[in-house]
């Protein structure tokens, strides 16, 4: 078969690899949520056909790329359920006896999102030192690779918070159109995911008349992560553990990851025995195939790998924090942040994930080489200007279930997430 040594653009081959690489490259960022996901399979034969072309669930992020339904905007994820049974003793019969496994579906919306940047007109870049349009692909990505982000630290929180500044690019839910960047609804903690520092414990949410009940003294502490590690222990089929590729001591020594916002991670990391947790971090990436997650800003401590998120889920005093009041109902209710914080303290929101937290899709139109990231390039105004978009169809969602935990009911349940607010100063009164 001849080669091409020119290809013009447009060519529907060019646009298929330079889509493969552009979705390599997102794939493949160096973001610490990037690293939260597993690798996408090679084939789909087998097992991966019944899953569809879907990461390990033994990861927070699952993903799955399912490129078959045409033009539907909806994908459906294969989840594996819990499994419960009593084992046959001595010499009772075992056949026919054995336990049933299910996968259960979840489904979620994919939605097209575009981020064009605009290179300049001729003039403009004769005047400039700078090569815009050598700058438009890298500055496209980065929008890219930041919405993804946020989009999926948002939905693992199950709030958007009210933290905003120019480095957001998820708007807060006030905005009128907050529904549409998010794609699907972003969905308060479950009841039984739900709990706040109080002291040297941890409580479940409670109300101080219209109030939220914590006090400034709340922090993030060390005892915080005790006191969750034997809420864990204790409560009826906890977030899975997390699995990491090559990870040798994943099963005898099993890890959950605890996303901390900046100012509860930088406040526990000026605790001097943190140098220790970083140590124990480092020690684990060498049993880990050196995951990038445990050598970069991280601590090893009672089960959980601390880690920084990239942006804080904040409430400031006055703004209200859903949550859900009733087990059993997906129904929120609000409670305010107590308005002697003003302009002193807020409360952050910590993110505890396990296997199966969070479920993100990607899509495609038949369009674009059938890839679920593209760009094009495109000449405007009688070639003066150009102008090169990303894009990608993709919908992000929290893995929820109602759970038959042994009490006849059952509870709404977020399958790998546990959120645990703590009050963080505000230093020189900076949001």
């Amino acid at each position: 078969m001849t080669q091409k040594t020119n290809m013009a653009y447009g060519d529907p081959q060019a646009m298929m690899k330079q889509a493969a690489g552009l979705f390599a490259m997102h794939m493949q960022r160096n973001s610490t949520l990037n690293r939260l996901a597993g690798k996408m399979p090679a084939g789909t034969a087998g097992a991966e056909a019944t899953l569809r072309k879907q990461t390990t669930q033994h990861m927070p992020i699952v993903r799955c790329q399912d490129l078959t339904r045409g033009m539907g905007d909806e994908i459906r994820f294969n989840l594996v359920n819990p499994v419960s049974a009593l084992p046959i003793m001595g010499d009772n019969t075992a056949e026919g006896k054995g336990v049933g496994m299910s996968l259960s579906e979840a489904g979620l919306r994919v939605n097209q999102a575009r981020f064009p940047v605009d290179g300049g007109g001729t003039m403009t870049n004769q005047r400039s030192p700078a090569d815009y349009r050598a700058l438009m692909r890298p500055v496209a990505q980065s929008l890219m690779d930041r919405y993804a982000d946020q989009t999926l630290l948002v939905h693992m929180a199950g709030a958007r918070g009210f933290h905003n500044n120019i480095e957001w690019g998820v708007p807060l839910a006030s905005d009128p159109k907050f529904n549409d960047y998010v794609v699907n609804p972003v969905k308060a903690p479950s009841k039984n995911r739900h709990f706040v520092a109080s002291g040297d414990a941890v409580t479940g949410v409670a109300a101080n008349g219209g109030d939220l009940k914590i006090a400034s003294t709340d922090l993030f502490t060390m005892d915080t992560v005790d006191s969750m590690r034997t809420v864990l222990d204790q409560i009826p089929l906890p977030p899975p553990i997390v699995k990491f590729e090559g990870d040798k001591a994943a099963s005898d020594s099993p890890l959950r990851v605890w996303l901390l916002s900046p100012a509860q991670y930088n406040r526990f990391a000026a605790d001097p025995k943190f140098r220790q947790l970083q140590a124990s971090a480092i020690a684990r990436a060498s049993q880990a195939n050196q995951n990038p997650l445990f050598l970069g800003e991280a601590g090893l401590w009672n089960g959980f790998i601390l880690v920084k998120m990239p942006r804080p889920i904040r409430f400031y005093a006055g703004d209200e924090m859903k949550y859900c009041a009733d087990k059993f109902s997906e129904a929120e209710s609000g409670l305010k942040i107590p308005a002697s914080f003003a302009d002193k303290f807020a409360v952050d929101r910590s993110v505890i994930l396990g296997g199966q937290a969070v479920l993100e899709a990607f899509a495609n139109t038949g369009k674009h080489g059938g890839m679920p990231f593209f760009w094009s390039e495109k000449e405007l105004d009688h070639g003066n200007r150009v102008e090169t978009l990303i894009g990608t169809i993709r919908g992000v969602a929290k893995t929820r279930f109602a759970v038959d935990v042994g009490e006849g009911e059952k509870e709404i349940t977020d399958y790998g997430v546990t959120v645990v607010d703590t009050v963080v100063p505000l230093q020189g009164g900076i949001r």
